[in-house]
């Protein structure tokens, strides 16, 4: 059974929502490409925080239409702690976070040497 929140989105939540956005999906397109096992109704709780750890069958589901890593859903509802999925000093699949696909390890260490020639750009955060 799901927990219910107060309404706030969560860190999953809006994590789920900005994938669904890039992939250019709407809730009603998630929930048939997880054959109705996710239904639009509660990806949009998800989102919104109403619910904020769905059952792992779920974030396989949309770990699978989204393209994302089962294990990083699951850290973030909260399933598994940070150091468990990522073992110290690892940084490997971080970047990988926010790929619309998965990337080899040469492309995130790319990405990673962008975003910190990036991030020293003036007027860049």
């Amino acid at each position: 059974m799901a927990k219910r929140d107060s309404g706030q989105p969560t860190a999953l939540g809006e994590f789920l929502s900005r994938v669904r956005e890039a992939k250019g999906f709407t809730l009603r397109q998630v929930e048939e490409a997880t054959g109705k096992d996710v239904s639009n109704a509660y990806l949009s709780q998800l989102e919104h925080g109403r619910v904020s750890k769905p059952s792992p069958n779920v974030l396989h589901s949309l770990s699978a239409v989204y393209g994302v890593s089962y294990e990083n859903l699951m850290e973030k509802a909260g399933y598994i702690s940070p150091s468990s999925a990522h073992p110290a000093g690892a940084k490997h699949g971080r970047a990988a976070t926010f790929a619309l696909e998965d990337l080899s390890e040469e492309e995130e260490k790319a990405l990673l040497a962008y975003l910190a020639t990036y991030r020293k750009t003036p007027g860049k955060s």
